[in-house]
């Protein structure tokens, strides 16, 4: 039975928590902070394949001075050997496993081995259900852009249904006050697929201009048997280029969570344009993580400065 506490989605956190994460992260981006998870084993586990979660975790835990171990999948008496997760997690939290980053393909996996493993369980993405430190490094992201995300506009344009970045993003900005506009085809977003706190919207243009901040999203090819969509039509209904950045407001700002694909939802224009934080989110990503593994470990003591 889970004991310790774990991270599946923001709802995990609380408003305090989330300002106890951006108040560390920032204070980690000054400061280096030394060995706060010294002597906690840590296992990765990525069951899809994975850029930027993967490395930043791994170095927001060498960072912090925690034990590193990397699992593949084929590594698994899970997965070749017909064990069930509750007995892998058993397995684990025998050895001193303390904390597990965990990405799978099917919504609700990181949830399952959370409530059969003695430690903490970070969603690292699951399907398309959540992502609980991409969404935390895009609040973070925005708030340092602006203060304050209250009244602001947020538009998330792209293949939504599939995206689990979306999901748990959207939660983020409603609870810090913002409007969310979900921006793509009927097949990308169905008004049965809805997600509350945010409105629905077709037209790219006319939400480019009521738009504080835009995130992209990459159409998942891997999730679909067939497109739904062909790529023309898409691009030219919602590729961002370089006549639609002129309906942004000049202090308008850009981001994606990667891997982007240039010719599809954005075109090389958008990677010259001043502002693209893509890499301020690579970046804050790092501390991010630092920050939520020192919360759930060592829990709401007093911040590092």
């Amino acid at each position: 039975m889970r004991t310790r506490r774990s991270l599946i989605d923001l709802d995990d956190l609380s408003a305090d928590e989330i300002e106890a994460i951006f108040e560390e992260t920032r204070a980690f981006e000054a400061h280096a902070p030394g060995r706060l998870l010294d002597g906690v084993d840590a296992v990765n586990l990525f069951f899809e394949q994975s850029t930027r979660t993967f490395t930043s975790f791994n170095l927001a835990q060498m960072r912090l001075g925690a034990n590193v171990v990397n699992l593949s999948p084929k590594d698994l008496s899970l997965a070749t050997k017909g064990e069930t997760v509750e007995d892998t997690m058993l397995t684990l939290s025998a050895m001193g496993i303390g904390v597990i980053v965990i990405r799978h393909p099917e919504a609700g996996f990181p949830a399952r081995m959370a409530a059969a493993f003695d430690g903490h369980v970070i969603n690292a993405g699951d399907g398309s259900h959540a992502h609980p430190t991409q969404a935390l490094l895009d609040l973070f992201t925005l708030r340092d852009e602006f203060g304050s995300l209250e009244g602001r506009t947020i538009a998330i344009v792209g293949d939504v249904a599939h995206s689990r970045v979306a999901h748990s993003t959207v939660l983020g900005l409603a609870r810090l006050g913002a409007r969310t506009l979900l921006v793509g085809p009927e097949c990308f977003l169905s008004t049965e697929d809805a997600i509350a706190d945010a409105t629905i919207v077709r037209d790219l243009d006319s939400a480019l201009e009521q738009s504080d901040a835009v995130i992209l999203l990459r159409i998942q090819r891997e999730r679909f048997a067939k497109m739904p969509i062909d790529d023309r039509e898409y691009v030219e209904r919602y590729q961002l280029n370089g006549r639609r950045l002129a309906r942004l407001h000049p202090q308008a700002i850009v981001m994606h969570p990667g891997p982007y694909n240039r010719g599809m939802e954005l075109d090389d224009t958008v990677l010259e344009f001043a502002g693209w934080r893509y890499a301020r989110q690579v970046h804050h990503g790092v501390y991010i993580r630092m920050a939520v593994l020192d919360l759930l470990v060592n829990g709401t003591r007093a911040r590092v400065r």
